[in-house]
Formats: structure tokens, C-alpha cells, sequence
């Protein structure tokens, strides 16, 4: 057998807490690490001992690994040297690391979604802090982030990010790629405790079905017991047309997406601050989503260094009905969760609505007015729907209603 040559990794000046792996299997030499890291007097001896137990895992006697570190974890590590050991050998055993316990928590289909941080799925630099930002979900993503000569290597490190890295409860989603290569994300992923898939440019509810049925099978196979939401991204003129379908296709479906960089260039017209080229799409996207019972989230607002412009296009979703929106960079999520989240404002009439309500109800009033406002049932509707939305993010206490007569 002659030898072969697999690169995988990055390295560069930039570059940080990833690491470039170049494997060479010979017919002999045995095993020899060249290892150039910054940390080498620190952890060299455990780099070199977790590689020559991946080695000898896969079965490996004869080889050069060349490792170019920029303080890589051990997670990281494994990943690299096992995508090159499958790129030369093509192999399917996998070297897992260990799944820490603070990410075997669930999720629940009603679960507020106002933030969702993407985060290139080859790029560990960017994830090991993710959970520190307070994002309500954290996109590890397979799809437009990840070149397609990456993807493969891109998978695994997803896989090992989803069992190492510590989420402090956001949910964990990936985005998969589109057909047999979103197959291929959704098989190495899914036993890992994923709690929302992705499914992007969706244009039929067929997607959604095949994807649902991908992720059942997976699950029965692996007797895995978690819920596995999903969350369609629509993307073309046609998605748009068909999103109630897609809303609807799957009884695990959550919520549906709007992403406009797609739509537009789909439409031929640039993407504008105002959003008036996107307006009848967004609009049509919130009645179809309210209408499956599912949650509207808006597209990423694609300029992270207008912080007010995120922020009154935040308002301007938040009135169109939306209930959260994508964001590319974590100094946009705090303004994101605040503008989606009720207001004080909001939440005194909303209390005040509902207190009004429930006296005339213990008198027996057919008619309900807070002071020269008629009150009718949809409004008292949608202000307990705030006042349960203030409760679950903790601006009133459960006692809210002791607390106003005081």
C-alpha cells in the first residue's frame, strides 16, 4: 500500500483554539507526532497521547502526524485527527468524547426563541464561549458557513462540540445541509442530543416530511428518548407560497424562518434597511406560521455594526408579529432579546386589562371597560399572553396580582 496524505483543520496567524492535522499513513516507521504548539511544554505529552490513542483506536500502526496547534481542546483534537484518519481510510468507527452532564436537558416546543446565534460549524474559536452570551438558542451550522470541501470534517467537530461544550441551557441546533448531505449531518449529529434541526430552503412541506421521517428513523434506531424539534427556513418566492404547508407538514415542526438574503436575491432586488421589498413575504410568512400554531422568527439583520438600525428592526418585527430573529454576532443579541421581550408599559395594561377582567367577572358584568376603553375577549387574550410571557422571562413575580392590590 503506498502512502496517503489527509489535511484537516485550520492554522494560520488569526486562527485560535483550532488546530491543522496532516496525516500521513505509511507501510512503516510506526508512529511519529511532530507537534509544533504554543502550549507544548504545558500539554504536548497529553496532545500526543490523546493522538496515539485515536491511532490506535482506528487501528492505525504506521504513521506521521504533523500537528500546527493554536490551543486546540482535546475535543477539537480528536475531531481533526479523525476526519483525516476517514478521508484516507474511510472508515465509520468514531472516537467520542465524553458528554458532560450540564447538556443532557431537553426542550419544549413552546420554548421563547426571541435570539438565535449562528456559529460556522468549522470554526471552534467561535463556540467554546457560546453559552456565555445569553442567546436563547446556538446555531452550530453545517450549511452557507461550511465550504463544501469542510463539510465532512465540519460534521464531526459539531458532534463534538454538541457532547463538550457547555450550552448553559440555550437550545442546541444545527443546520443541515440540503439532501443526502443533510442525511449525512442529521445520522452523526442526532445521537448527540441535538433539540432543534434546521432545515433550510425549504420549498414544499415534502422537505419537511423527508427530514421529520430522517430524524424518526435515527431516533428509533438509536432508542434515543429526547425531542427533536424542527425549524424550516424558507428562502425562495416559491417557500413563500407554499409556508403554510410548511408550517404544518410535521407535528414537530416549531417554527418557521424567514431568510431574506435568499428571498431577495430569489426576487432579483437588493435587501434594504427599510424592508419594504420583503415586507408582503414577512407578512405572509407570520399569518401562515400563526395559523399552523408554530412561531414566526425573522431573518438576521446582516450589518452588526448598526446597532440602531438592529434595534427599530427589531420593533418594526416585533410588529409584524414575529417572535424572534436570527443574529451572526453576539453584541446583537442583547438588544435582540429586549426588543422582542413586553415592555414595562406593556405589562402595566396588560395587568391592568386582566384584573379588570376577572372583577367583572366575579360580578357577573357581561361588559368590561378599563376606564373609558371597552374591553372585548381577544384583548384580554393577548394580555395574558403577556403577562405569562413576563412571568416566564421573570420581570413579574408569580404574585402580580397580590402585588398590584398592595
Amino acid at each position: 500500500m503506498n502512502s496517503k496524505v489527509a489535511t484537516t483543520g485550520n492554522a494560520g496567524p488569526k486562527v485560535r483554539s483550532d488546530c491543522e492535522i496532516t496525516l500521513e499513513v505509511r507501510q512503516k516507521g510506526g508512529i511519529v507526532l511532530d507537534l509544533n504548539s504554543r502550549v507544548k511544554t504545558l500539554y504536548g505529552e497529553s496532545i500526543k497521547s490523546l493522538c496515539s490513542k485515536i491511532l490506535e483506536t482506528f487501528r492505525i500502526k504506521n504513521a506521521l502526524v504533523t500537528i500546527d496547534d493554536s490551543g486546540a481542546l482535546p475535543f477539537v483534537i480528536m475531531a481533526r485527527l479523525e476526519a483525516a484518519i476517514r478521508k484516507i481510510t474511510g472508515s465509520e468507527l468514531e472516537y467520542l468524547p465524553e458528554m458532560i452532564s450540564e447538556n443532557l436537558y431537553s426542550t419544549t416546543s413552546d420554548r421563547t426563541r426571541f435570539s438565535r446565534l449562528y456559529l460556522p460549524g468549522n470554526n471552534p474559536g467561535l463556540m467554546i464561549n457560546a453559552g456565555l452570551h445569553s442567546a436563547y438558542g446556538i446555531i452550530l451550522d453545517l450549511e452557507d458557513s461550511v465550504a463544501p470541501e469542510k463539510k465532512d470534517e465540519a460534521r464531526i467537530l459539531v458532534r463534538n462540540a454538541l457532547r463538550q461544550i457547555d450550552f448553559r441551557g440555550a437550545e442546541r441546533m444545527v443546520r443541515i445541509n440540503q439532501g443526502e448531505t443533510g442525511l449525512k449531518d442529521l445520522q452523526c449529529v442526532i445521537p448527540h442530543n441535538v433539540n432543534v434541526v434546521l432545515v433550510p430552503k425549504c420549498e414544499s412541506a415534502d422537505q419537511v416530511r423527508k427530514a421529520d421521517e430522517w430524524i424518526s428513523d435515527i431516533r428509533k434506531r438509536m432508542k434515543l428518548r429526547n425531542n427533536i424539534y424542527l425549524m424550516p427556513i424558507v428562502e425562495s418566492a416559491t417557500g413563500v407560497e407554499n409556508c403554510f404547508g410548511i408550517a404544518s407538514a410535521s407535528g414537530n415542526v416549531v417554527a418557521i424562518v424567514i431568510g431574506l438574503e435568499d428571498f431577495t436575491a430569489d426576487m432579483g432586488v437588493p435587501r434594504t434597511a427599510e424592508g419594504t421589498e420583503s415586507l408582503y413575504a414577512r407578512s405572509r410568512m407570520v399569518v401562515a406560521a400563526k395559523a399552523a400554531g408554530v412561531q414566526a422568527i425573522d431573518s438576521v439583520f446582516s450589518d452588526v455594526g448598526d446597532m440602531e438600525g438592529l434595534e427599530n428592526n427589531v420593533l418594526k418585527s416585533r410588529a409584524l408579529g414575529f417572535e424572534g430573529m436570527g443574529c451572526i454576532h453576539p453584541r446583537q443579541i442583547r438588544t435582540i432579546n429586549q426588543g422582542y421581550a413586553p415592555d414595562n408599559s406593556e405589562i402595566d395594561k396588560s395587568r391592568k386589562i386582566v384584573l379588570a377582567f376577572e372583577a367583572a367577572s366575579e360580578k357577573g358584568l357581561g361588559v368590561v371597560a378599563l376606564g373609558t376603553k371597552m374591553i372585548d375577549a381577544p384583548v384580554v387574550a393577548r394580555a395574558r399572553k403577556t403577562i405569562t410571557l413576563a412571568e416566564k422571562l421573570g420581570l413579574i413575580s408569580a404574585n402580580w396580582r397580590e402585588e398590584s392590590v398592595k
